[in-house]
């Protein structure tokens, strides 16, 4: 009996107890009034079991869906609380040592690719601009020329980074006109001066450099009146002098020197003389010179300039050598004098009336119904012509034009004397011109007239198209030119047919050009912003800006520098995520849960 009681006893107590973890479960609303307080004996107790954790990730159990019974579940029992079937309890599990230090790895080095970009984009940006300005006058036979140029001061070693900002045409004619009046050179560039001191901040006026090169006119001035072109220079020299910039020098320049900065001005402009890895590899591909010849007709003189080929010279007279950015140039040059455009018609003209005895001819280089009066002492007054001269019964010539293109060629090549040549091969006068090599850059008089015969295209025209062009224009009445360009002077218009048969005629005969490399011609009237001439490359020479070696320069520019540590951050930062998400996968990643 004593046992019985026991059991009894316990029987009730937990039966009561399950009976309120029940009603705790299911709520009040799930007791019935009418269920009775104890269950009978009889029935079989719930077996107790431990609770298990939630499924690990990989483990191959399945979460169990809301509303079934799990694994541990008794049958017809009511379903647990989702917190309490995954084991989530109210405390966050404590991070791990490993974890600690990624994390503090990776927000120091996020703060370093910060700092090193923010290093590299202030330590290494370009300097404040530092201008640096030239003046440059270009004396020539017809008229003269200002122009200013500009640099950055940082850079000033460097190819290609002088800019031409301002031209100014001085009035009247070139310094050579005022032979008679040589009080009056120096002033006529006075206005041009002060266009430049516009243009120049006035801070910097007094250590700008300014030059004046004088050509082919004060040349012949030179060799008909030394005295007028001493005092001619000297007048110049007064007037600049008193200009608030810093006076370098007023000289004539030798046709040889002419040559060179021409050459010179043209390759630094294009870029010639410190091409990058990959331009040189591409002209060694094509076989091609890496310079461009050089030619350049003014109103006196012209010039051919251009790197022959390695054969010995037969006229050493005619080399020049540069080294210029740490490579060697061997340079052929030659200047002709009075075989400038103005001259040369002179030169046609002279022997016209040596041929002749009356004091009016018929010229195939003039337009059909023009007219000229010219004073016999203007004709032979200067050494081109002064050859030539004898003493004629009448004192001015009367020119009628023809406008015959075929005819005038005739004339114009009887300037050129090719009998005779002691070398290998001549251009023409017995001077010795090694085979041509090359594209060429022709300026200058080349330029202006061609330009004006529409005949200056990217793509150059080949040589008989050219000559049509030429011949066309000659064939049109004077009448009829006049009309369609009534904004040129006469003086100029009137000669347009004359230069432009002229310049055929240096270049095929002269130069011994042919229709096989006559589109390696490119004429040419700026390159970028600046005119091509010589007198860029005579400043570059002046002031030392073109060194005999190539300067030092860091491998990299600032672009590409910043380019290449941006890149280096991202990949830093890139490895350290990624190492982190393989030690250490957020609970984001897990499978099951997103």
């Amino acid at each position: 009996m004593v046992n019985v009681s026991v059991c009894c006893n316990w029987s009730s107590s937990a039966d009561a107890h399950l009976i309120k973890n029940k009603s705790l479960n299911r709520g009040h609303n799930d007791i019935s009034p009418s269920e009775p307080a104890m269950r009978p004996l009889f029935r079989a107790q719930p077996q107790r079991t431990k609770r298990r954790p939630p499924p690990r990730v990989g483990t191959g159990t399945p979460p169990v869906p809301p509303g079934s019974a799990g694994p541990s579940d008794p049958p017809g029992e009511p379903e647990a609380p989702v917190g309490r079937r995954l084991g989530v309890t109210g405390t966050k599990p404590k991070m791990s040592w490993t974890r600690k230090i990624l994390l503090v790895l990776g927000f120091l080095s996020t703060l370093a690719a910060i700092a090193l970009i923010t290093v590299a984009v202030t330590q290494n940006q370009p300097l404040p601009k530092n201008t640096k300005y030239g003046i440059v006058l270009d004396a020539g036979s017809s008229h003269t020329n200002l122009y200013v140029y500009e640099w950055p001061a940082e850079k000033e070693n460097d190819t290609g980074v002088v800019q031409q900002v301002e031209v100014c045409k001085v009035e009247g004619p070139g310094i050579s006109g005022y032979s008679r009046d040589t009080e009056n050179a120096g002033h006529s560039l006075v206005q041009c001066l002060r266009q430049a001191q516009g243009v120049i901040p006035s801070k910097q006026h007094q250590e700008t450099p300014v030059y004046l090169g004088a050509t082919a006119g004060m040349r012949l001035l030179s060799l008909e009146n030394k005295n007028a072109a001493d005092k001619v220079l000297s007048s110049v020299e007064k007037t600049l002098r008193s200009a608030p910039f810093n006076f370098q020098g007023a000289r004539i320049i030798s046709g040889q020197e002419e040559g060179a900065y021409g050459w010179i001005t043209i390759n630094y402009l294009l870029g010639n003389f410190k091409q990058s890895g990959w331009t040189k590899l591409l002209h060694s591909l094509k076989s091609v010179s890496e310079t461009s010849g050089a030619l350049d007709l003014g109103g006196a003189s012209t010039q051919i300039t251009f790197v022959p080929d390695e054969s010995p010279s037969e006229s050493p007279e005619n080399l020049l050598y540069f080294r210029l950015y740490g490579k060697d140039y061997r340079v052929y040059t030659h200047s002709f004098l009075c075989y400038g455009k103005d001259q040369a018609l002179q030169q046609k003209l002279a022997r016209d009336l040596q041929s002749t005895e009356s004091s009016s001819i018929l010229d195939p280089c003039f337009h059909q119904g023009y007219q000229r009066t010219i004073n016999i002492s203007d004709l032979f007054k200067n050494p081109c012509t002064s050859v030539e001269k004898k003493p004629f019964p009448f004192s001015q010539l009367y020119v009628e034009g023809e406008g015959n293109y075929e005819k005038c060629r005739r004339s114009i090549q009887n300037l050129f004397n090719k009998t005779s040549c002691p070398y290998s091969s001549c251009s023409f006068n017995g001077i010795y011109l090694p085979p041509l090599q090359g594209d060429f850059g022709a300026f200058s008089a080349f330029y202006f007239v061609m330009n004006f015969l529409n005949l200056t295209n990217e793509n150059p025209f080949a040589l008989d198209k050219v000559a049509s062009a030429v011949q066309s224009f000659c064939a049109r009445p004077w009448h009829e030119v006049k009309q369609a360009y009534h904004h040129i002077k006469e003086k100029y218009l009137s000669e347009y047919c004359f230069s432009g048969a002229y310049i055929l005629s240096l270049l095929e005969n002269g130069y011994e050009f042919t229709k096989e490399n006559w589109q390696r011609i490119h004429f040419l009237g700026k390159i970028g912003s600046s005119d091509a001439g010589w007198t860029l490359g005579y400043m570059l020479n002046l002031t030392n800006m073109i060194p005999a070696e190539e300067p030092a320069a860091p491998p990299l520019s600032h672009g590409s520098y910043v380019g290449l540590m941006v890149l280096c951050s991202l990949v830093l930062v890139s490895v350290l995520v990624l190492a982190w998400l393989l030690f250490h996968k957020p609970k984001c990643l897990q499978k099951g849960i997103v």
